[in-house]
Order: C-alpha cells, then sequence, then structure tokens
C-alpha cells in the first residue's frame, strides 16, 4: 500500500509541476497508518452515521470498500454516494496534502453511513510523512502562486491537534491553522 502511494504521489507531483521524486521522496520515510472500519447494521440508518462529516488530517487516503457502500463525499454542498467497485480503491487528499501543494489540492469532506441491513467493513491505508519532517509546499510552486497558503508545520503537530484539541472534521485544516499561528512558540 505504501509504494501504491509513493506511486500516486509522483503522478500528483507530475501534475503539480514539480519534480516527479519530490513528494515520493518526502513519503519515503514516513509511519502510514491502517485501519479496518466496521459498521454494523442499524435498523434506522437515517438517525445514525458511521463517521460524521470530516476531512482526513492525513496526506493521502486509499479506501477498499466492501460491496455494501456507504462512502459519501460532499460537493456543491450536496451529499453523493461512491458507489462501491470491485477491485477498485478510492484515493482521495487530506489536509496535510493541502498544505503540501499550497492548496491546489483540496482535502475531501466525506462521511460514512450505515446500512439498514447489512454489516460494512471498509480498509483505509493513510500515507502520512515522518512525525518530524516539515510540511510545506516546495519553494518554485509558492513562487509561482505568489503567495505562502499555509504555516510550516510537522505533521506530529498536525496528529496532536486533532488528537488533543479538536477531532477532524471539515474545517480541521483551517482551525489548526489559526491555532499554530497563535502558539507561543511560532
Amino acid at each position: 500500500m505504501k509504494e501504491l502511494g509513493l506511486k500516486v504521489m509522483e503522478v500528483i507531483g507530475i501534475s503539480l509541476g514539480v519534480d516527479r521524486m519530490h513528494y515520493r521522496e518526502f513519503f519515503e520515510d514516513g509511519c502510514s497508518i491502517m485501519r479496518c472500519n466496521y459498521y454494523p447494521s442499524c435498523q434506522h440508518p437515517e438517525d445514525a452515521l458511521g463517521t460524521g462529516p470530516h476531512c482526513d488530517p492525513t496526506s493521502l487516503t486509499i479506501l477498499h470498500q466492501d460491496q455494501v457502500g456507504g462512502l459519501q463525499v460532499l460537493t456543491n454542498n450536496k451529499w453523493h454516494c461512491v458507489p462501491p467497485r470491485p477491485n477498485a480503491f478510492v484515493v482521495n487528499i487530506g489536509d496535510t496534502f493541502t498544505a503540501l501543494s499550497n492548496g491546489k489540492y483540496k482535502s475531501c469532506v466525506h462521511r460514512a453511513v450505515v446500512n439498514e441491513r447489512k454489516e460494512r467493513r471498509s480498509l483505509a491505508f493513510f500515507l502520512c510523512p515522518k512525525e518530524d519532517k516539515v510540511v510545506r509546499a516546495p519553494e518554485d510552486m509558492i513562487v509561482r502562486d505568489g503567495t505562502k497558503h499555509y504555516p510550516d508545520f510537522t505533521w506530529s503537530d498536525l496528529l496532536l491537534f486533532t488528537q488533543n484539541y479538536y477531532r477532524a472534521d471539515h474545517a480541521t485544516l483551517h482551525n489548526f491553522t489559526n491555532w499554530i499561528l497563535s502558539s507561543p512558540t511560532t
């Protein structure tokens, strides 16, 4: 899974006009996370969510859904189902990569809903940088954009924020940016 994530990072680097190895090298020594999600069936699915609306604080998520489905993404203020496809992954961008791309790639707001009759499982792989690595967009990208949209931080800073101070939601990166800028150590 990590190798797949690194390959995706190469393609994303090309799409952003940076050296194809830039992001791959940034993540090669990272400590990624894999999680198995289990959502039991619920007789009243309209009254429960598997997970509420959020953006992943990590960099890249590679998700395998079972055939029950339940993943939804928010676009144009409307929830859309992401139908499961056999032998396919869902790939989305997280907050850390939004900062690494200077806002060119946006975090994906998503949620998981439960099914009335069937339990659901998914397997999520989260590509993360090494905890002490400084997260910042490439300098040439910042120069091209004319501005730097996010302060420098480390993955461990964002992880600490989401674990101790703020549950991940659609505004995590914005609130984290305000928190880091107001921190006495910055």
